[in-house]
């Protein structure tokens, strides 16, 4: 069996106030997006587009989970649950929310993401990148609902829309 060294736990976002005293708990964006560009680069470089984006789906959909465990919590409604996320998406500067079409028969989903972390401002190319952003929204729906959902981006700052789209469907 192989020793795991990174399995993922709050333990390694360590402790902000004493580790950093006089920086806090904020970068610039540049510095997120360097640190995700180079690593998709690297992945690509060594694995393949196809395996480097399944991966970087494969930990956004981790980050929604854990995200959704720490800073949302249980639910009653998908009101509630759509309320907290929004309000979280804003606290952390990750991007802003809006819910534009919803069949709870279905349980289909559309959702927007304005001012995202991954995309918003970057140059126009011939495909969204939003793969890590498809993998979280998955997760916190599986945290909400404890099912497998697909989350598929469909528009992205990045093919020309000022907007990141997604449709959230049971998987």
């Amino acid at each position: 069996m192989t020793t795991r060294f990174y399995k993922f736990n709050w333990d390694f976002i360590g402790n902000i106030e004493e580790g950093r005293p006089n920086l806090g708990n904020t970068t610039r964006i540049e510095v997120y997006r360097l640190f995700q560009y180079t690593l998709r680069d690297i992945m690509e470089e060594k694995l393949g587009t196809e395996e480097a984006d399944h991966m970087l789906h494969a930990a956004g959909f981790l980050a929604g989970k854990h995200f959704f465990e720490k800073f949302i919590g249980t639910c009653d409604s998908v009101d509630t649950f759509v309320s907290r996320v929004q309000q979280a998406l804003m606290e952390f500067n990750i991007g802003i929310l809006r819910v534009e079409q919803v069949n709870m028969d279905t349980l289909t989903f559309v959702l927007s993401v304005s001012e995202d972390l991954d995309c918003s401002g970057l140059p126009e190319l011939s495909h969204g990148v939003c793969t890590y952003d498809e993998g979280f929204v998955a997760g916190l729906f599986f945290g909400f609902t404890g099912k497998e959902f697909v989350a598929e981006e469909v528009d992205c700052w990045c093919t020309g829309d000022r907007t990141c789209r997604f449709e959230v469907r049971p998987r």
